[in-house]
């Protein structure tokens, strides 16, 4: 950003959620407010904590709360809500994480493989030396053992290097 009256106008326009380049409203920036940060770090430390109990924290009326919540939703901020199991109910799960290198060209293949693998639980794009990162979760060492390789044979996976989780130190 520019210095002057032209770097302030950029500022406040960016600030605002709008974009000059497109003459609109980005919506996701415009969206997201410091009070929305806050409350999305409170749902993720506890999704099921009563909205009373939030909008107190937040020093704001419940039901702001609750349309805020039902605002993030709408706009697909929030995609959905989840349970985290704890370490001794999890205690029958395998996890690894599995980084992948893959032709560049069939990395939109990959993906679509290792959605079809229901152990697959999350893959993401990452920089460095390799290009995605898989997390497995399995029942057991055989069922690892048998998704590692359905991994590494799916078309378009160059190499494969797979770390299992031992234990998780903490989780936000």
């Amino acid at each position: 950003m520019g210095t002057g009256a032209a770097g302030w106008q950029a500022a406040m326009c960016w600030k605002r959620g709008y974009d000059p380049a497109n003459r609109r409203i980005n919506r996701q920036n415009a969206s997201m407010r410091e009070s929305d940060t806050k409350l999305i770090a409170l749902l993720k430390a506890n999704a099921r904590e009563p909205t009373a109990s939030l909008a107190r924290k937040l020093g704001v009326a419940r039901s702001t709360v609750q349309e805020r919540i039902a605002r993030l939703e709408r706009e697909g901020v929030v995609k959905g809500y989840t349970v985290r199991l704890s370490d001794e109910a999890a205690s029958g799960a395998l996890r690894a994480v599995v980084m992948i290198s893959a032709d560049p060209k069939q990395a939109d293949r990959v993906a679509v493989e290792l959605r079809k693998l229901t152990e697959v639980r999350a893959l993401s794009a990452v920089s460095g030396a390799y290009d995605m990162m898989a997390v497995v979760e399995v029942a057991n060492a055989a069922r690892m053992d048998t998704v590692l390789d359905r991994i590494g044979k799916a078309a378009g996976v160059a190499r494969t290097v797979s770390s299992i989780i031992l234990s998780e130190k903490f989780n936000r």
